[in-house]
């Protein structure tokens, strides 16, 4: 397979590159391949890391409201509730 070398990279730059291996876990060369990839390929890793940053907000958002739901009815009657809420979606053919 063929070889490149990129000389003169930003020290700032480099370090973001090491985080980036070390937290998927890919040896360097790996993580720049993958970098190169998509971004010719119109892909952005930020938008992966955006993604698991919502990710992370929701699942944030979540844990800090579990517990705290406070209803004058039953656990039975909120969910009856949230079910006769739902509405039944599309057909789907199994």
């Amino acid at each position: 397979m063929p070889s490149l070398t990129i000389k003169d990279i930003p020290e700032k730059l480099l370090r973001r590159v090491r985080a980036r291996a070390a937290a998927q876990r890919r040896s360097m060369n790996g993580a720049v391949i993958q970098l190169l990839d998509e971004a010719l390929a119109g892909r952005s890793p930020r938008a992966a890391d955006s993604a698991e940053a919502r990710a992370r907000a929701q699942v944030e958002a979540w844990l800090r409201l579990a517990g705290r739901w406070r209803s004058r009815g039953s656990a039975a009657r909120e969910i009856a509730r949230i079910y006769a809420a739902r509405s039944r979606g599309r057909p789907v053919r199994l």
